[in-house]
């Protein structure tokens, strides 16, 4: 909980906007602004506060250090952290970035009705347990040798369509196209290559999930349908996963090279946790080269999840997947550096901009939406937990002056998982989401029980924020039939 003496320090910008000024610690670059209503903020952990005004301290960094109203304490950075570093003046850091590298959010609609769906969902869950493996340490289907994991990291989602793991169009509704060229698999340890080789087309532990879900509310109409949602009570899929341990042991790699390069760069940090180093030294390339064989490893791996999504729905309801209108809306990770440009002081700059627990939201007039949504904007997916449902939104024009075009990326933890697991009963919560009509199957009782509802913020008072911010529309309310749990 945010503390009455620290909260004196903040600035009230609006009724959604708090700011900490440069001089509020020593060595901030930028003020940090932190998106919260004033009942967010006092729930909010003192050690976010912290974190963030950390993170104004790195070298390059401009405007603002951001917190997103989904933000708690992570590594280095707040989960729900923004920052945008000049290109040629600034750093990159891991823990800006995340462990687990392009963990992201990925949505299939289909033409399915709750009433169709509701009868089968045991089935539905039963069939995708089976097909999408869940939990630590758990192997995918597909075999790959080094070439193999090579490809998969040079050519992302791109790989997997091109063996059969998916539809040629797909590639248009995903970020990047599904792949990011700047990958270079040579600067990839060998322990991270013996940790992803086996994990493409899995969904792995802790947050990650895969949802089967119908149209609750929709918001904005005329968006929905450019999203392809026509109605209420439409079925979607959501899933939510990224580069495993793959990206973790890159992360952890680069974390230490960085530790013992930023001496020679003259780098003095406030939290070791905060490791960088200068974008364009060797280190800084180095790590942006690899961090893009996970992210790479990342679109492939959700890629491979949705094939087998559409396996399993096609051989529930004995009809193609086509026949059943099961296109891919969006994909896009939420833990990933990008070079983006942007007006500064009236001038158009290069910027890395650090997405930890937090989604690129573009406007229609941005280069980077996909052609398909040029008229509405970047679909935006926003998962929330697994008993309160997930928000589809979309991207403004706005957000590239007010946060880099970024916002949240979920709900937001407020319960540790350790508290979780103490406070929460895994058998029970399944049988008491069953009553709600929410079929639930997980890789273990613990693990369910750290996903409790109660773990996490309100979903819509986090997406209301950066509504009225206007950084992101609500179009459509999402709510839960069946889950996968990792």
């Amino acid at each position: 909980m945010v503390n009455q003496e620290l909260k004196k320090h903040f600035k009230k910008i609006s009724n959604v906007i708090w700011e900490l000024p440069s001089t509020y610690k020593e060595g901030m670059k930028v003020p940090a602004r932190i998106y919260v209503t004033e009942e967010l903020l006092n729930e909010m952990d003192d050690r976010v506060v912290d974190q963030i005004t950390n993170v104004a301290t790195l070298p390059g960094i401009q405007h603002y250090a951001y917190c997103m109203p989904d933000a708690h304490s992570g590594y280095g950075f707040p989960i729900g952290g923004v920052a945008a570093m000049d290109a040629k003046t600034g750093v990159i850091s891991p823990g800006g970035i995340g462990f687990d590298i392009n963990c992201g959010m990925r949505f299939v609609r289909t033409n399915l009705t709750i009433d169709e769906v509701q009868p089968k969902i045991k089935e539905l869950v039963n069939e995708l347990f089976k097909a999408v493996p869940a939990g630590v340490g758990q192997k995918g289907f597909i075999k790959l040798d080094k070439e193999g994991l090579k490809n998969v990291s040079t050519f992302g989602a791109k790989w997997a369509v091109d063996n059969g793991y998916g539809w040629k169009e797909d590639l248009d509704t995903i970020e990047e196209n599904g792949y990011i060229t700047h990958a270079d698999f040579s600067k990839v340890s060998e322990k991270a290559i013996k940790r992803g080789i086996g994990q493409v087309g899995t969904l792995g532990s802790g947050n990650h999930y895969l949802e089967i879900q119908h149209a609750a509310k929709i918001w904005r109409p005329e968006v929905a349908q450019a999203f392809g949602i026509q109605k209420e009570g439409q079925i979607g899929v959501m899933v939510h996963c990224g580069s495993r341990g793959y990206g973790h042991q890159i992360a952890t790699d680069y974390l230490r090279v960085f530790l013992d390069a930023m001496p020679r760069y003259g780098i003095h940090i406030l939290d070791r946790e905060l490791a960088c180093a200068p974008f364009h030294s060797p280190e800084g390339q180095d790590y942006y080269q690899a961090m893009a064989c996970a992210a790479n490893l990342g679109f492939a791996n959700r890629q491979v999840i949705l094939h087998r999504i559409r396996e399993v729905f096609s051989r529930v309801f004995g009809k193609s997947a086509r026949e059943l209108g099961m296109e891919l809306v969006y994909d896009i990770a939420h833990n990933i550096a990008k070079l983006e440009t942007y007006t500064i002081d009236d001038a158009q700059k290069e910027m890395l901009v650090h997405r930890k627990g937090a989604t690129r939201c573009m406007g229609p007039s941005r280069p980077e939406t996909p052609e398909k949504y040029k008229s509405v904007g970047q679909p935006v997916i926003i998962g929330g937990s697994m008993e309160t449902g997930s928000y589809l939104l979309v991207g403004t024009d706005k957000s590239a002056q007010e946060t880099f075009a970024s916002t949240m990326h979920g709900s937001g933890r407020t319960m540790s998982r350790t508290q979780a697991r103490k406070e929460v009963h895994g058998d029970k919560l399944q049988h008491e989401m069953a009553q709600k009509g929410i079929y639930v199957k997980a890789a273990s009782m613990k693990g369910l029980a750290e996903e409790a509802g109660a773990a996490y913020k309100d979903i819509n008072a986090v997406v209301d924020v950066m509504e009225t911010a206007g950084v992101s529309h609500k179009v459509v309310q999402l709510k839960p039939l069946g889950n996968v749990k990792g």
